[in-house]
């Protein structure tokens, strides 16, 4: 991680001072938007495509054995990318929830033309060497036939549909029965309840201010024996070198970091996440975690009574089914 300027504070932590500083800027009533707008990663075809044959991947491993016909994403990002790598393989529908809007049309078609070609390719999913984020590994990282069937890429990519798809993503023909971008995360949308098959969120759960909406949007959303796919990164995001040092953060300072910013960590760790989906009744039929060893030589009171497990894991992901 690069830091512009790090400065030292407590038990020797050192601090991401430019993004302490967009946390004071944001309580200026002339803020700039720019403090709330652009996430990375998902302008990138290849990073959509990694994210989507990934989740599927997990998914299948976990158990969810029909490929999903309608799917939705929580936060996708700069782009919806990677719901048009579901619809470029197969999906009918795709339904996004952002808490603000970020994605760009322009981006969108962009993505849209460089994913026909991965799909055409049956390109290898990109693995830790291109993409180190995503720490959860795969078995393999072929393209993944055993799902993708010969007879179903026929289908998914022939020219007229590819063409149709394209039309909605320009905004030249009119899809919102196909493409549905919606930021009003928590709400669920308004789409009608139940009427979604598979619902994927990668490195966005640490994010949400409202987790417990958040888990209840997507129970709302699945049809009953619907999966969620949740891959959540558990690191500082660059805030702090050390990889956990937004748990050693005190109460006042992480305030000046957060300021009135829309979105920035909720700071929960991988428990929280377990009990609300619980809560909600999900059945969990896949647990992955990563650990790593902690950095921080010492936690915030808010953090002290985390689980060693949980305070090793930097990434977790789970596969929730709705009964």
């Amino acid at each position: 991680m690069t830091f512009m300027l790090g400065i030292r504070y407590g038990h020797g932590e050192i601090m991401n001072f430019r993004q302490l500083a967009h946390g004071l800027a944001s309580f200026l009533p002339w803020a700039p938007e720019s403090l709330n707008k652009g996430t990375g990663g998902t302008s990138s075809a290849r990073y959509c495509y990694c994210i989507w044959l990934r989740h599927l991947v997990l998914a299948r491993d976990g158990g969810m054995s029909a490929f999903p016909r309608v799917v939705a994403e929580l936060g996708p990002g700069d782009s919806i990318g990677v719901g048009l790598a579901a619809l470029l393989s197969g999906a009918e529908r795709y339904l996004a929830l952002d808490a603000l809007a970020h994605a760009e049309p322009a981006s969108n078609l962009a993505v849209f033309d460089a994913l026909v070609e991965l799909f055409r390719a049956k390109a290898p999913i990109p693995a830790r060497d291109v993409f180190p984020e995503h720490t959860v590994e795969l078995a393999s990282y072929e393209f993944p036939s055993g799902l993708l069937t010969e007879t179903q890429l026929a289908i998914a990519l022939n020219p007229e549909r590819v063409a149709w798809l394209r039309g909605i993503v320009s905004g030249e023909w009119p899809g919102a029965e196909v493409i549905d971008y919606r930021p009003d995360w928590d709400s669920g949308g308004g789409w009608q309840a139940g009427s979604v098959d598979f619902v994927l969120s990668n490195a966005v759960m640490e994010h949400v201010a409202d987790l417990p909406a958040a888990y209840r949007a997507t129970w709302n959303l699945l049809r009953p024996g619907g999966f969620a796919s949740h891959q959540i990164d558990f690191r500082s995001h660059g805030l702090f070198r050390a990889w956990d040092g937004h748990w050693a953060c005190q109460e006042w300072l992480w305030r000046l970091f957060m300021g009135r910013r829309g979105y920035l960590l909720n700071r929960e760790p991988f428990a929280t996440h377990r009990v609300l989906a619980k809560t909600c009744g999900f059945e969990e039929h896949d647990v992955i975690r990563v650990e790593r060893e902690p950095q921080s030589p010492r936690l915030s009171p808010r953090f002290r009574s985390i689980t060693t497990q949980d305070r090793a894991t930097c990434t977790g992901y789970f596969l929730l089914r709705k009964p």
